[in-house]
């Protein structure tokens, strides 16, 4: 199957307006708010074999909230090809994207590669979650490949590169036994997060922003790491901008 949607927004007056918002399934983009999007799957999926892909555009001092309603399950086909999600995102100046979609879990036998691309002006403000999580309960995981690469200003900004699964035989060393992985990278010096522990670090990058990484066996266990880095971010956009959402 191959299936593309797009957003865009954009700044109209002293609010956010959303241009464009198409999809074909599995990606359905469904407005929940004045400056929200949530990502409706029409079919399971990604299934082996799909090629799937996602445009988001935040115009000039606009803001965007994209989520999903629920994790994306990557699943194995007959034949054994890969599944490709790739994401492509660009903010403006000024501009402010919080990407915080639910977890891609991979499903046992499963090859999965999910491909972010980001470009950020100078001034814009970035919230970008990834969540995976290896296997269904009482399953092992299977291939995932999570490659992600941001720059800022036209400068190289961040990227990562991780695979893991049977597959990858680095990838127990990069998960330590664990089952899922979270990250949230983010253009704020982030205060609300302690900078490491056996579990998690909050590292800062170069020419500002932070990138926060967290191991655990449950998502729950993850998300209240990068959740509150999620939150120092919006209370610094509340400080800036008092028309925030």
């Amino acid at each position: 199957m191959r299936a593309a949607a797009r957003i865009v927004a954009e700044r109209e007056g002293h609010r956010s307006v959303l241009r464009v918002l198409k999809g074909e399934a599995p990606l359905l983009p469904r407005r929940t708010g004045p400056c929200g999007v949530h990502i409706v799957g029409g079919a399971a999926g990604p299934l082996g074999g799909d090629d799937l892909s996602l445009e988001i555009e935040v115009g000039p001092g606009a803001e965007l909230w994209v989520r999903t309603v629920a994790a994306s399950i990557a699943l194995p086909g007959r034949d054994g090809a890969q599944s490709r999600l790739a994401v492509h995102a660009t903010v403006a100046e000024g501009g402010f994207l919080a990407f915080l979609p639910e977890p891609i879990v991979a499903a046992a036998r499963c090859r999965h590669h999910n491909a972010a691309t980001v470009a950020l002006a100078a001034g814009a403000t970035l919230a970008w979650r990834e969540e995976a999580v290896l296997g269904r309960h009482g399953e092992p995981g299977g291939d995932l490949r999570l490659s992600t690469s941001i720059v800022r200003n036209t400068r190289p900004w961040y990227r990562s590169d991780v695979a893991v699964g049977p597959s990858h035989p680095d990838g127990p060393a990069i998960l330590h036994g664990a089952r899922v992985l979270s990250t949230l990278i983010t253009t704020a010096d982030l205060t609300g997060v302690p900078e490491r522990s056996d579990t998690w670090a909050a590292m800062p990058l170069a020419r500002g922003g932070t990138v926060v990484q967290a191991l655990g066996d449950e998502v729950e266990q993850t998300r209240k790491i990068t959740a509150n880095g999620i939150e120092d971010l919006v209370r610094s956009l509340q400080e800036q901008r008092g028309d925030l959402r």
